[in-house]
């Protein structure tokens, strides 16, 4: 009985080396040679094969594609910093509009009264506020600065559920401000608004949203629970007069 199970095991284990050889070396080899290119188990592994291939390809040119578009966006985001009267300190990110120094944040980041430090590049740059809507929850700010780089606006009536975004945000470390990165979906989105399934810090509030052609959506606010909301674009456009 012993014997029997030992040969059926010894059965299988060749079994399975020889698979491996198989499909290791002998189909690889086998596939090279034009004579045996007719057979359907040649055939087969070259389709596989490129199949492969191709989806590693394209998975590398998204992702090498990706990191050029950020690379490209995060130069028009700020950070923004602000004391308060109480001692509080708010910081968030806002978003250049227009070369000749239009920027725009967050009211909730520009309390009346406060001090204000706006972040260029990790420097501190003059400004001067335009006009603040709390309702709107929208500033527009105009920074001493020309020839700064731009992003183009994306056009909402082409947007979609499920369509991939990221955002770009200011981190302050060590009250220096660093760009950060997330990534997701649109789940569902309005007149007056876009839903992701990102979630994030109340530190990037004021970040901007764009698709992954590097056109910016919109600027995000944060609630409580983390959830990332963003004024469309065009709402900025309205408040900004162009």
């Amino acid at each position: 009985m012993i014997k029997r199970i030992l040969q059926i095991l010894a059965i299988f284990i060749l079994g399975a080396i020889g698979g491996m050889i198989w499909q290791a070396v002998l189909l690889p080899y086998l596939a090279q040679k034009p004579a045996f290119e007719r057979f359907w188990f040649v055939k087969e592994f070259r389709e596989r094969e490129t199949i492969v291939l191709t989806t590693e390809q394209i998975h590398i040119q998204e992702n090498v594609a990706l990191t050029e578009i950020v690379e490209k966006v995060e130069r028009t985001v700020m950070g923004v910093r602000t004391e308060t009267k109480k001692g509080q300190v708010l910081e968030g990110s806002g978003l250049i509009l227009t070369s000749d120094g239009l920027v725009v944040t967050l009211a909730d980041l520009l309390p009346q009264g406060s001090a204000f430090s706006f972040f260029l590049n990790g420097e501190k740059v003059p400004f001067e506020i335009l006009k603040r809507d709390q309702k709107k929850n929208l500033a527009l700010i105009k920074i001493e600065k020309q020839n700064l780089p731009t992003c183009g606006f994306a056009d909402l009536t082409k947007i979609k559920r499920g369509q991939r975004v990221f955002l770009v945000g200011a981190i302050f470390l060590n009250k220096k401000p660093e760009k950060m990165v997330n990534q997701g979906i649109i789940k569902y989105f309005g007149k007056d608004f876009i839903r992701t399934n990102i979630f994030e810090k109340d530190i990037l509030k004021g970040s901007a949203l764009f698709d992954i052609e590097g056109n910016v959506l919109g600027i995000n606010t944060i609630d409580l629970e983390g959830k990332v909301t963003t004024i469309p674009i065009s709402q900025i456009q309205q408040f900004a007069g162009f």
